[in-house]
């Protein structure tokens, strides 16, 4: 497991409102301490790319690295896409929950489930 620490040049950036909401999420689960938010980009949706976030434990090959106190972590093929995203906690009229904003993607479905990214990006990542 890869282990990095905050910097100006951090793999990815949370929010401080994010970075809340998790602490308040793990808080309620017994074993929030050992949790670390997961961010992950799964195949699928019209444009090629979905986010999955979810709370999970550290595996042996992840990027690890800390923001604002929330422990993140990234498989090393997620890494390729996500690379200088920030993750931010959003309420609105459509509802609430985590959003990446993502300086990678070039292209985005109209419903905003689904992106795509770079081609040398995606080139990397497959190699």
């Amino acid at each position: 497991m890869t282990e990095t620490q905050p910097s100006e040049t951090q793999p990815i950036k949370i929010t401080e409102i994010a970075a809340q909401k998790v602490r308040d999420l793990l808080g309620d689960k017994d074993d929030g301490p050992e949790m670390a938010l997961r961010v992950a980009v799964r195949g699928g949706g019209c444009s090629g790319f979905q986010y999955a976030l979810a709370f999970d434990q550290p595996k042996e090959d992840d990027h690890r690295f800390s923001d604002r106190g929330v422990s993140v972590i990234v498989d090393k093929t997620s890494m390729q896409f996500v690379f200088g995203s920030e993750v931010d906690y959003v309420e609105s009229l459509q509802g609430a929950g985590f959003q990446v904003n993502n300086p990678n993607v070039v292209a985005a479905c109209g419903c905003g489930s689904s992106f795509q990214v770079r081609e040398d990006a995606a080139e990397s990542a497959a190699v």
